[in-house]
């Protein structure tokens, strides 16, 4: 990559940074983005500055030749005119070569969710009887309990958890702060795992992580994603897991069991009310089911 387009990517990270206060993961994809961009164009003898609209279309035509999924293409498209955007607005360039490019349309994907009885079978997996296993089994908890996302799950510090009061207070996405009840099976966990399994884990090492590994630091998202794929396996789940699977199921078994949409929104920490409202049509879809299954005329 040309040193001048390293330098316009770092400030427009910086200024992204200063004005919407994006989560460093968020930031990360941002810069891994638009990094390949300039490296392909470095490729053509070409930099950021001088990128017209048939080079980001060629681009993204080799991208989606080479097996580039269209959410990939989409996050893409959004990297890119956000950056030309921003150079455009800054004076650095007079035309954004983004303007008349479309991203691709995508089909609304319903999340996977699990029934009450898999989570049940889920929550129960680890073997609680060693350290490892009672903190799984907290995290699992937890995070069902209040559909924080894994990034949240495995920052957590212990100062965060007030089980007297029985909140948490997490920092989420854009540096935003919610407040959330714990639950009693949470709490129960929670309590256990912090007077025994968390001291044996630590030993005598320094550190404020709320679920630390044998380390003494935080467990990373991609090993919290294989302990949940794994107790999956024991709990004979068969549907495919990610690291959303039980925020998905928090979400879902609130709504199907009455929680207004704006309650749930508020609890999962999403901006606008439309990203909440996919688990309206889970609940629906679960709703049909049953009738289906139980109704003499389904």
């Amino acid at each position: 990559m040309k040193a001048q387009d390293s330098a316009c990517i770092d400030r427009f990270l910086d200024r992204l940074w200063m004005e919407s206060g994006l989560s460093d993961n968020t930031l990360s994809a941002y810069r891994h983005d638009v990094s390949r961009f300039a490296d392909w164009l470095e490729q053509n003898q070409l930099a950021l500055l001088q990128a017209q609209r048939q080079h980001v279309l060629s681009y993204l035509a080799q991208r989606v030749e080479t097996g580039a999924r269209p959410r990939t293409t989409a996050r893409l498209v959004s990297s890119l005119r956000r950056l030309y955007r921003y150079l455009v607005t800054e004076g650095e360039m007079s035309q954004d070569p983004t303007a008349l490019v479309e991203p691709p349309k995508l089909r609304r994907e319903l999340p996977i969710s699990l029934s009450e009885k898999q989570i049940e079978a889920l929550l129960a997996a680890p073997d609680v009887n060693v350290a490892r296993g009672q903190r799984d089994r907290a995290m699992l908890e937890l995070c069902y309990a209040t559909g924080l996302r894994v990034s949240e799950l495995v920052t957590l510090s212990v100062a965060q958890v007030n089980l007297a009061a029985g909140v948490m207070r997490v920092l989420g996405k854009g540096s935003k702060e919610r407040v959330l009840p714990l639950g009693e099976e949470a709490i129960y966990w929670l309590q256990r795992f912090l007077k025994d399994g968390r001291r044996e884990l630590v030993k005598r090492k320094p550190t404020d992580a709320l679920f630390p590994t044998v380390r003494g630091g935080p467990m990373t998202r991609q090993a919290f994603w294989q302990h949940i794929k794994r107790y999956s396996v024991q709990a004979d789940i068969k549907q495919d897991m990610s690291p959303h699977t039980l925020r998905h199921a928090f979400a879902t078994h609130l709504l199907n069991h009455g929680a207004d949409l704006r309650t749930v929104q508020l609890l999962l920490g999403h901006e606008d009310l439309s990203t909440t409202q996919i688990y309206t049509h889970v609940a629906r879809e679960r709703l049909k089911k049953l009738h289906s299954e139980h109704h003499p005329r389904g």
